[in-house]
């Protein structure tokens, strides 16, 4: 008896410095050290002639994109609550088509004090381990493309909750290039503050 009380006192302790252990792992310099480097990468392929959306000339000239500053308070973990019927939504596009996506689930969260919730969508035509968030919030058209930003949230099925980083939130690539063509962020993924995080508007070089 007094061996067995020994070994749930000792995995008790164990438990308790994994959680400091972990707490200190995931702190703000380990956070923002991959996502400046994500950035300084999304700048390298910009500049370069097989991805970036620039025109050649654009390319010559581009130093890098703007973003906010990394703030860890708008990585949020969001409740997933399952939608009754995943219907099929026709997303309209930015030439007036449209493109299938699976209306997947609803992200509940609270942000700058408030309740909100964004609809998660899956791409009909990818079978990636992630959803796609468009969305608008109040910095479009201001410090923000004006056409909304979007996320991609790894995800998997069954989770009851997912992680929704706004610092990873980006611009289409019709924000650069209008000829290209971007999904339109549905009204029900309009937020209605303004989420100083991510990408904000490109400035072309003159």
């Amino acid at each position: 008896m007094k061996r067995a009380h020994k070994l749930i006192i000792l995995a008790g302790v164990v438990l308790v410095l994994f959680y400091f252990m972990k707490d200190a792992f995931f702190n703000e310099e380990n956070y923002t050290k991959p996502l400046l480097k994500e950035r300084e990468d999304k700048d390298l392929s910009f500049r370069g002639q097989a991805n970036s959306p620039l025109s050649d000339d654009e390319r010559r000239n581009f130093k890098n994109l703007i973003y906010y500053e990394p703030n860890l308070d708008y990585r949020i973990r969001a409740e997933v609550e399952q939608l009754v019927k995943q219907d099929t939504l026709l997303m309209p596009l930015t030439n007036g088509s449209y493109e299938p996506y699976l209306r997947y689930a609803l992200a509940k969260f609270e942000v700058q004090g408030g309740p909100q919730q964004l609809t998660l969508y899956k791409k009909l035509s990818e079978k990636k381990d992630q959803l796609f968030v468009p969305f608008t919030d109040k910095t479009n058209g201001f410090e923000t493309y004006g056409g909304g930003r979007y996320m991609d949230v790894p995800f998997e099925e069954g989770a009851k909750t997912v992680v929704l980083d706004f610092n990873r939130a980006y611009s289409p690539f019709c924000a650069y290039n209008p000829e290209y063509v971007c999904p339109v962020p549905p009204k029900d993924n309009f937020l209605s503050i303004a989420i100083p995080a991510g990408e904000k508007t490109y400035e072309k070089p003159e």
